[in-house]
């Protein structure tokens, strides 16, 4: 099929096709490379500005630089707790026991790791944590680690694609065979034929209005791609939304201010003075579990207590001001830029939508998801996290599961067969691509797109109730029907191209995640419901998403028990004191 003037889809081929270039999809090429497979990684943005160098804290690994009583058997304990004991307990162990080499194999690429005085890589506590085992490069972490794995990819020869959105994988006889998306900016279409597809393409938080990702990042494209190809989501429901981001204009707003600030002293206040988790969390204060500061935050703001601007006041002043220009040198230089200096005032801040627990059900040894030909690595899976996910984990789950699924990839990705002609598929995908091009309607996908992220902000966002869910899907209904009346949009570079062909990934993660929150009638982590406050044992589930006839459907699988190590570990915790706090 010929589309818009007669240009035909690019083909290419490949044996895996990489859909993400963030820290899970380039550690996993980086393996492919190794083992001397074709490959091609796709990035959504220019190559090395993926969603993975906003992630700024730091990386979780027991290496005992500052308390050698660490061990794996409590850093996955800690992870358990967090995700309030719906996490895959052997993923987590898996977690635990790995991200140590992952860690030090990344500081033998040359990343510049803060050091101690005895040489070894410096740790520091975050949230929620038993020892001190966060591992960072200053409050660049993530930048930092990105630009390490663009490089050693670069060292291996892993290819790549820049500015290529994938609008649909491409299904025959119920198998991945290929991807079809447009080059963002020529407005090319590409075809590209493969034996297996790696999905890293990130979470859904940039379907809030309030969110610490860029706009046209993390929109859900990962997880609506596998669904559409048959594939199961899993804990959609359990969103995280960080305790503070920026309340600033325009692009600053819902910025991530990291946990650092926190775990190197600082203290939150209401508008009046007040340091008010003494209220909520007297034990643990400011570094207690992200959900519970989120919603501290979130109750003082609604009752009235926060600032003009809708925050509250975090203060790291009392510390010494070297010593924060040292650690938190961005965050420094980002409020500079409001005429802020934090080593003598306070920030304004709220809670942002940071980071999507739940994803692709998959088998982590592999990657491998419930499609023939389909695999997934980072934040667009689930398992790990549970309902709530530990500070400093999600940067060591894309090293740790894109290493594995790359050498699952490569000992096996040969062995498929030869992918079929999809032509029934790419027909199909071309069909789409036309409807767009040709309209016909007055709706614009900006503000559909803007409709929808104030939705999921008002019916399924910190707090929830089963009537305002149920409402919200009422209008997400609503919202799916304007979306047949877009205008026309012809030119495929042109960005509201991109966000139309995007509201199909969006449109169906909102629904998962609104039909999983009304599903689950408990609170349990970050999914937290007003009219089902307490945390109920018959719901330690995990909430299945799955493609009917023309429906969503809901089900429930149970989870496993933890080791006997990761119990004893868990018993061992229950009376640890957080004396970093004194």
């Amino acid at each position: 099929m010929q589309i818009g003037g007669g240009k035909m889809a690019e083909v290419l081929q490949t044996e895996v096709l990489v859909v993400g270039a963030g820290a899970a999809g380039l550690r996993a090429a980086i393996e492919l490379a190794g083992a001397d497979v074709p490959h091609l990684v796709l990035g959504k943005r220019r190559h090395g500005d993926a969603h993975t160098r906003w992630a700024a804290g730091g990386i979780n690994a027991v290496l005992g630089t500052r308390d050698p009583d660490d061990r794996w058997p409590v850093h996955a304990a800690d992870t358990l707790k967090e995700g309030h004991f719906v996490c895959r307990p052997d993923t987590v162990e898996t977690l635990a026991r790995e991200a140590p080499d992952r860690v030090r194999e990344l500081a033998g690429w040359g990343c510049d790791f803060q050091r101690a005085g005895d040489g070894g890589i410096e740790q520091r506590y975050f949230g929620a944590q038993t020892y001190r085992r966060t591992c960072f490069v200053g409050d660049r972490t993530g930048r930092a680690i990105l630009e390490t794995l663009v490089g050693r990819a670069a060292e291996v020869g892993v290819p790549y694609r820049e500015d290529v959105m994938v609008t649909e994988l491409l299904v025959e006889g119920g198998r991945v065979v290929g991807a079809f998306g447009v080059d963002l900016r020529t407005g090319a279409l590409l075809h590209i034929r493969c034996r297996a597809v790696l999905l890293a393409a990130g979470g859904c938080t940039a379907l809030y209005h309030r969110s610490s990702s860029r706009p046209d990042e993390n929109t859900g494209d990962g997880p609506a791609l596998a669904y559409h190809a048959g594939a199961t989501l899993r804990d959609m429901e359990f969103v995280q939304f960080h305790p503070t981001g920026m309340v600033g204009p325009g692009e600053m707003a819902g910025m991530l201010v990291t946990e650092a600030v926190r775990g190197e002293g600082g203290r939150l206040f209401d508008r009046e003075g007040e340091r008010f988790m003494e209220r909520y969390s007297p034990e643990h204060m400011e570094l207690d579990a992200r959900d519970v500061v989120a919603r501290a935050i979130d109750r003082e703001i609604r009752d009235g207590r926060g600032t003009e601007q809708g925050g509250v006041l975090l203060d790291i002043s009392h510390v010494d001001a070297e010593r924060i220009r040292e650690r938190l040198p961005a965050i420094v230089d980002r409020f500079h830029e409001l005429g802020v200096d934090v080593t003598r005032e306070p920030m304004e801040v709220a809670p942002t939508a940071h980071y999507a627990m739940g994803g692709v059900r998959v088998d982590f040894d592999s990657g491998r998801t419930d499609v023939p030909g389909l695999f997934a690595a980072g934040e667009v899976t689930s398992g790990v996290h549970g309902a709530n996910r530990l500070g400093g984990n999600s940067l060591a789950e894309t090293v740790v599961f894109g290493r594995r699924a790359g050498i699952h990839l490569a000992r096996t990705a040969s062995r498929n067969r030869p992918p079929p002609e999809a032509s029934g598929a790419l027909a199909r995908a071309e069909e789409r691509i036309q409807r767009l091009m040709e309209g016909g309607g007055d709706e614009e996908p900006a503000e559909v797109a803007a409709d929808l992220r104030t939705l999921l902000s008002e019916h399924a966002g910190i707090v929830r109730s089963g009537e305002g869910v149920r409402a919200g899907l009422t209008a997400l209904a609503a919202l799916r029907a304007r979306c047949v009346r877009l205008r026309a949009v012809p030119d495929r570079a042109d960005p509201h191209f991109a966000l139309a062909a995007n509201l199909r990934h969006m449109l169906p993660v909102a629904e998962a995640i609104l039909r999983s929150a009304l599903e689950r009638e408990e609170s349990r982590g970050a999914h937290y419901r007003e009219d089902r406050p307490e945390e109920d044992e018959r719901w330690r589930r995990n909430v299945l998403a799955q493609g009917g006839k023309g429906e969503m459907m809901i089900t429930t699988e149970p989870v496993a028990d933890p080791s006997d190590e990761v119990r004893a570990a868990l018993e061992e915790a229950e009376g640890v004191d957080y004396h970093h706090l004194e």
